[in-house]
């Protein structure tokens, strides 16, 4: 039984935990919020901590062939360096949300132990609350109920424990975790519903399972870093969002790149959160020099005040003010769509109204968002930039061309993405998504010296935006237009404008994509309770922006009403992505049925060939 945690051990609980997560995956997979076949957190979890577990393999390797090692065990290799080896592969291989996240945890362990060669259990509590701590202070606006709260638990119940012993710290921390996670009904209604637990807080749990198997001397297999993963065909998970809404007492939103030191940072972060709210402050990885570039969003009254305190901390550039006020519609909405209520004003009910209420009259389209939607997820995601941060004008490398990397499944929209320019990235063929590796490297092949990059959907935006960082820090510039459906794309490539300054560019795709409300149709994999009611195995689902709005039995019927709930909404134009399974005869139903109910809008259909989703619907 280890004594300490040392690098031997993390290497054992990468293996075992990388185990465990294999035996339990498909159970993981299951617990999604919705009835649709797009559960796949376990199956993110699995790739990540493989992405890991292959990193340490290459780490022992490069280490053996330079005579680092000279013979040594491998438990005299500095812990701090096997866990940043650890939390760079699972950042490079990291899938979905939860993935990313998880990634983050190990990156904060290896930021705790980083001169560590063991660790005793006082160490290793503090390297779980920082590991904690860190997928927090990524998260754009952290929702209870996730993977987040059973981090956090198991970090209080570890921090308790009265004592050195590597066991006690351990099983503490897995009890608290288990604890947490069967709380997690009680804090999201959306899982209360479905009558699950939170995904991702039962990946970490499986993890910590696994800490503790391995510090009692239990079984320690050897997975096989190449091993295949034996994921279902699955597409990523689209589950209800929590929005950033913020105080309406505060009239601007200020948002800066800045380079300053960590304890800066910290004293920025109290004067921040006396100025004002929504306060977030996201630090890139450590390097070897002292600073790192921070990205700062607060909502204040005090422009200055704001910009001032940035100044005192390091060094503030590419500083940019929103005024609410200047960005209201005609209809009293904020021009970023967010209400103070947490909905948007073009959301959809469960009985078709907008949350505004709809007019008598049809609606005119929405107008652009001048901003990207700061969503988290179920699983939690990290916070997107609007603008690529890539540094001072003078830091930045020449500019040698553009190009756009998109995210897709299916041959129709692979084609149609090509077609338009972009550089596509696809799933793979078991419907798992890219990892943060896969579009780096899709970045890297395009060439270019400007890249934005669209994910398509919720569950590959986390990825998405790690992959973006990675390609900045390699003087590419890079920036994500979090797109969640692929409808989205298709309006943000159409504003495409290679004559535009980049940030600009950025801005009017983000905008476009913004403005088109996007929904799908799928098939109930299972019997569940959804905010539109109760669903049976094999029903047709409709949603709208990631929320089951219409439970019906027949395809046509349901496509049909989806539009008609959409269009008495508002919207001028209609695009319809088929999915390789759908009637030869749906696409010229639901055109004549719009072109009869809805003379004024027009119509445009591509063949998608999507797997799950018969129908994906953009309306603009």
């Amino acid at each position: 039984m280890p004594e300490t945690l040392d690098a031997a051990v993390v290497r054992d609980w990468c293996a075992a935990g990388l185990e465990r997560l294999r035996q339990h995956q498909h159970e993981i997979d299951a617990l999604n919020v919705y009835p649709v076949p797009d559960g796949d957190t376990g199956t993110n979890l699995v790739l990540t901590v493989a992405a890991g577990y292959t990193a340490l393999a290459d780490a022992d390797g490069a280490a053996a062939l330079s005579g680092a090692l000279d013979g040594a065990t491998a438990s005299a290799a500095p812990l701090g360096r096997i866990l940043r080896s650890l939390a760079r592969g699972a950042l490079l291989g990291a899938r979905g949300n939860s993935g990313v996240i998880l990634s983050q945890m190990f990156g904060g362990m290896a930021e705790s132990l980083a001169q560590a060669s063991d660790a005793g259990g006082r160490a290793l509590a503090a390297a779980l609350d920082r590991a904690a701590v860190s997928a927090r202070a990524a998260v754009s606006e952290p929702v209870e109920g996730t993977i987040l709260t059973v981090a956090r638990a198991a970090a209080d119940a570890a921090l308790a424990v009265d004592g050195d012993d590597v066991v006690a710290v351990a099983r503490a921390a897995r009890e608290s975790a288990r604890e947490a996670l069967a709380r997690t009904p009680q804090q999201l209604p959306a899982l209360a519903r479905a009558g699950v637990v939170d995904a991702g807080g039962r990946g970490l749990v499986v993890l910590l399972d696994a800490l503790v198997e391995v510090v009692t001397g239990g079984a320690r297999p050897d997975p096989g870093a190449a091993d295949t993963v034996p994921a279902p065909p699955m597409a990523p998970a689209r589950t209800a969002a929590q929005r950033e809404t913020g105080s309406g007492e505060y009239d601007y939103e200020v948002q800066y790149l800045l380079d300053a030191p960590a304890e800066a940072v910290d004293r920025l972060r109290h004067v921040l959160g006396r100025l004002g709210d929504s306060v977030v402050v996201v630090g890139a990885p450590a390097g070897e020099t002292t600073d790192r570039t921070w990205n700062v969003h607060v909502h204040v009254n005090d422009v200055g005040a704001a910009i001032e305190a940035g100044i005192e901390a390091g060094r503030p550039y590419r500083i940019s003010v929103l005024r609410f006020d200047d960005q209201m519609r005609p209809d009293g909405m904020r021009h970023d769509g967010m209400r103070h209520d947490g909905m948007r004003h073009d959301e959809m009910r469960p009985d078709g109204m907008r949350h505004d209420e709809m007019r008598k009259a049809p609606a005119p389209a929405p107008t652009p968002v001048a901003a990207v939607d700061m969503a988290a997820e179920v699983d939690a995601v990290l916070p997107v930039p609007l603008i690529d941060p890539v540094g001072p004008a003078d830091e930045r490398p020449p500019q040698s061309g553009r190009a756009v990397v998109v995210v897709c499944d299916g041959d129709g929209s692979a084609e149609l993405f090509a077609a338009e320019g972009a550089t596509v990235v696809r799933r793979h063929p078991d419907g798992a998504a890219p990892s943060t590796g896969e579009i780096l490297d899709t970045i890297r092949a395009t060439g270019a010296g400007s890249v934005v990059v669209m994910p398509n959907d919720p569950n590959v935006i986390a990825a998405a935006t790690a992959a973006a960082e990675e390609a900045r820090a390699e003087g590419i510039r890079a920036g994500v237009v979090p797109t969640r459906s692929p409808v989205q794309a298709l309006a943000a490539l159409a504003v495409r404008d290679p004559d535009r300054r980049f940030e600009d560019d950025i801005i009017a795709m983000a905008e476009s994509a913004g403005a088109c409300r996007y929904a799908e149709v799928t098939t109930a994999s299972r019997d569940a309770l959804t905010v539109a009611g109760l669903c049976r195995r094999g029903d047709v689902l409709a949603l709208v922006q990631g929320e089951v709005t219409l439970i019906g039995q027949d395809l046509v019927d349901t496509c049909r009403r989806l539009l008609d709930r959409l269009l008495a909404a508002g919207g001028e134009m209609v695009t319809l992505l088929t999915g390789d399974r759908v009637p030869e005869d749906l696409v010229g139903i639901l055109t004549e049925h719009v072109g009869r109910e809805w003379p004024f809008v027009e119509v445009h259909c591509y063949r998608g060939g999507q797997p799950h989703y018969p129908l994906l619907v953009g309306v603009e």
